[in-house]
């Protein structure tokens, strides 16, 4: 029995999810010989996570015996900023608020509640960048955005500026259709890397060159042929959004918990080398900076420093 996802929808706008999109589960076939390829290049770099539980990605079944569908789910974290010297070391705008992994889980598990309450005794379960789950995909065929050139979830009409949760469930719906891609002959994202991060074309990014990956995934010394190419980043990234013509449309996050009056941008280069780590845990134990720690931004200050000397 097919279920309508009107329901669904609006609760898990009601919690604050800006788009909601259901599609089919099935294997991914063509996904799976691209990421077959993406591996075997090592552009995963020290990711070696991403070479394991390789069939729970492409299959969702096999990762949640009977899954027949999935729900995805966005939720819009951009805030303008206040302008911020070029020389300050710079902190990705997803990481300025508490780490969206707690936020998005409330609402996945208060959604999944609400779904054992209308629907009775299912399956389901819930996952933030935090499973074998290859969300982009399922988000370009559930009709909330396509993958850009920057390898990124984009929407015509909100932009790159999101996050992305996906629940995998035995219930089946009504479900969305994919949507277009509408990046056509733009190239900015590709030219604005400073790492030459992209493949020529784009749709190809080798992380291990990505400051993302350098600043936050990386756990030995960055290596020296990025000097000079950091552009003060120290953990993450967002050139490639902030070239990208489509989040012109991006506007202001309703989510309280993911705005940050003391946004870490502002801290000098000085503050945080001076920093101890009980300063840094009680200053964000809630964020997303835990995961590279305070040594590892003290070590991606360094290197930019390093350039400067």
């Amino acid at each position: 029995m097919k279920h309508s996802a009107e329901g669904l929808k609006k609760f898990a706008k009601q919690l604050g999810f800006d788009k909601v999109g259901v599609v089919k589960s099935r294997q991914l076939e063509d996904e799976a010989r691209k990421l077959e390829h993406w591996l075997h290049q090592n552009y995963h770099g020290e990711m070696s996570y991403l070479e394991r539980y390789f069939d729970f990605r492409i299959d969702p079944n096999k990762l949640i015996p009977g899954t027949k569908s999935i729900l995805v789910f966005s939720l819009n974290y951009f805030q303008k900023v206040e302008e911020i010297s070029d020389d300050r070391p710079k902190i990705s705008m997803y990481a300025i608020g508490k780490d969206y992994h707690k936020v998005i889980r409330t609402k996945t598990k208060a959604l999944i509640r609400w779904m054992k309450s209308e629907f009775g005794d299912i399956q389901a379960r819930a996952f933030v960048d935090s499973g074998p789950v290859l969300e982009r995909v399922w988000a370009h065929e559930a009709g909330i955005a396509w993958t850009g050139k920057n390898t990124l979830s984009i929407h015509p009409k909100s932009g790159s500026y999101f996050f992305l949760a996906c629940i995998l469930t035995d219930l089946e719906f009504e479900y969305d259709q994919p949507i277009k891609d509408y990046c056509g002959t733009c190239r900015k994202c590709i030219d604005a890397c400073p790492t030459q991060a992209f493949h020529s074309n784009g749709y190809l990014l080798d992380a291990s060159k990505c400051i993302s990956y350098l600043t936050i995934e990386l756990k030995n010394a960055i290596p020296d042929t990025f000097h000079g190419k950091m552009e003060n980043w120290i953990f993450g990234c967002d050139i490639c959004q902030q070239v990208c013509p489509w989040n012109r449309f991006s506007t202001n996050t309703d989510e309280e918990e993911f705005v940050n009056s003391k946004n870490p941008g502002t801290i000098t280069s000085l503050e945080w080398l001076e920093m101890n780590e009980s300063e840094f845990q009680y200053r964000f134990n809630n964020s997303a900076l835990k995961r590279t720690g305070l040594k590892g931004i003290q070590r991606n200050i360094r290197f930019i420093e390093k350039r400067k000397s």
